[in-house]
C-alpha cells in the first residue's frame, strides 16, 4: 500500500495534524537552511574584513613592470603564461615602521606551475650586482639588489628583478620580522638542525630579533634538531656569519619557509582564525581580497617542490664605496638562461638585449666572467645544483 493511500484511509483529524507535521518539518528544513546561509555570509564577511587588515598598495600597472616583454621571443612569453610567479619581500621595519620602505634583506620568487599546482622558491641574493633603477634613468645603476626597494618600493624591485631576470612578476607580498615570528608561533614552532657553527651565533640574533619584535628572548645551549619558536627560527634565518656568509642566510631562509608551509598543511580553523587575526596587519601586497580568496581556494593543494638560491654561478667582489662588497653574476647572461631551465623547463629561452647589455656592463665593470665564478657548470655546462659553500 502507498504512502499516499495510507494518508487517504486517515480521518479528517489525522489528516490535518499530518499536514501540520509536515509544515513543521519544512519550517524546520527552511530555518536550517536559512541558519547555514547566514553562517556562509558571516563566514564570508570575517574573511573580507580580516583582509581589509592587510597593508594594501594600488595595482600595480602591467606595463610598467613587464619591461622586456618586446623583446622576448614568443615561445618565451607563451611558457611565462603557464606560470604565476610572486615577489616576497622580507623587511626590518622596526626603525621606519612601514612594509614598503627600507633595504629587502630577504629577496625571493615564488614560480606557482599554474598546472601542476607546484611551487619553486628562489632566493636573489640581496647583494646580487643588479641594475636597481630600472626606469628611472636612461643608464644602468649597477648596485645591491636589495637597494630598489628601498629607492621605490615593491614596485621598484620587482622592476628590477623582471628587467635583470627576463621575468613576468606582477604581484608581491612583503613581510616584516614580526610577520614571520608570529606566524611561527601560531604554528607551535618550527623543527631545525642547528649546528655549531650557528649555536655560537644564533644567540646574538635572538636578542636583535627580540628586540625588534617585542617578545622575550629565549637562548638555545645545545645543537640538533629542535623546536624553535618564532623569534628563534627568526634570528637562525638571520645567521651570515658562518661559512657561505649570505649564501649559507639565503638557504637557512628558505629551510625556514619550507617548515613553515609544512605546518601550515596541518593547520586547523581555530589556527587559522588566530594568524588572521594576527598576522594579516603585518603584511602589505598589491592583491585583491577577491584574488587571495580566489587562490585560498587551491592553497592546500600547492606544493613546495624545490627551493635555490640565485644566482648560480658567483663570484664575492669588494667595490668599494657606497656599493661596498657584491655578489656578482658569473656572468648573468648564462645565470638567467640557467633561472629559466630551472623554473620553467624552458631550455630554448634566449636573453632579451636587455640582459645581454646589463651582462655586458657587469663584465666590463667586474671583470667576472664564468671562469671565475664558484660554480661554472651550472651554468656552463646546463645542471643546476645546489650552492656550493666549500
Amino acid at each position: 500500500m502507498s504512502r499516499k493511500s495510507i494518508e487517504q484511509e486517515l480521518s479528517p483529524k489525522e489528516q490535518k495534524l499530518l499536514l501540520k507535521k509536515k509544515r513543521r518539518k519544512r519550517k524546520i528544513i527552511l530555518l536550517i537552511v536559512e541558519i547555514i546561509l547566514l553562517l556562509i555570509v558571516l563566514g564570508v564577511l570575517y574573511v573580507w574584513q580580516s583582509l581589509n587588515k592587510i597593508e594594501r598598495a594600488p595595482a600595480l600597472e602591467p606595463e610598467e613592470l613587464h619591461v622586456n616583454e618586446e623583446e622576448l621571443e614568443e615561445e618565451t612569453l607563451e611558457v611565462l603564461k603557464g606560470y604565476e610567479d610572486i615577489a616576497i619581500f622580507g623587511v626590518d621595519n622596526y626603525f621606519n615602521g612601514h612594509a614598503d620602505s627600507g633595504n629587502s634583506d630577504v629577496i625571493m620568487i615564488a614560480s606557482i606551475n599554474n598546472d601542476t599546482k607546484e611551487v619553486k622558491l628562489v632566493s636573489v641574493y640581496r647583494d646580487t650586482y643588479l641594475d636597481t633603477d630600472v626606469g628611472r634613468d636612461s643608464s644602468p645603476n649597477l648596485h645591491k639588489a636589495n637597494r630598489a626597494h628601498a629607492i621605490g618600493g615593491a614596485t621598484q624591485a620587482i622592476k628590477m628583478l623582471n628587467a635583470n631576470l627576463d621575468l613576468d612578476i606582477e604581484h608581491y607580498v612583503t613581510v616584516d620580522f614580526k610577520a614571520v615570528t608570529d606566524v611561527i608561533d601560531l604554528l607551535g614552532g618550527v623543527d631545525i638542525d642547528i649546528d655549531s657553527a650557528e649555536l655560537k651565533y644564533i644567540n646574538h640574533f635572538i636578542d636583535h630579533t627580540a628586540k625588534s619584535t617585542g617578545y622575550q628572548a629565549v637562548h638555545l645551549s645545545q645543537t640538533g634538531v629542535q623546536t624553535l619558536n618564532g623569534t628563534q627560527a627568526t634570528a637562525y634565518a638571520r645567521i651570515r656569519s658562518t661559512a657561505g656568509s649570505d649564501f649559507k642566510r639565503a638557504e637557512r631562509q628558505r629551510e625556514v619557509i619550507t617548515q613553515i608551509v609544512k605546518k601550515a598543511k596541518k593547520m586547523d580553523l581555530a589556527t587559522i582564525n588566530r594568524i588572521i587575526n594576527t598576522v594579516f596587519p603585518e603584511i602589505a601586497t598589491d592583491y585583491s581580497n577577491s584574488q587571495i580568496l580566489a587562490r585560498a581556494m587551491d592553497v592546500f593543494n600547492y606544493e613546495l617542490t624545490d627551493t635555490t638560491g640565485f644566482p648560480f654561478n658567483k663570484y664575492a667582489a669588494r667595490l668599494g664605496g657606497s656599493k661596498g662588497d657584491v655578489v656578482v653574476c658569473a656572468d648573468l647572461e648564462n645565470n638567467v638562461r640557467a633561472l629559466h631551465r630551472y623554473l620553467y623547463g624552458d631550455s630554448v629561452y634566449s636573453p632579451s638585449t636587455t640582459v645581454i647589455n646589463y651582462s655586458d656592463k657587469i663584465k666590463n665593470e667586474t671583470g667576472v666572467t664564468i671562469e671565475k665564478g664558484d660554480h661554472p657548470e651550472a651554468v656552463q655546462g646546463g645542471t643546476i645544483e645546489s650552492d656550493s659553500f666549500e
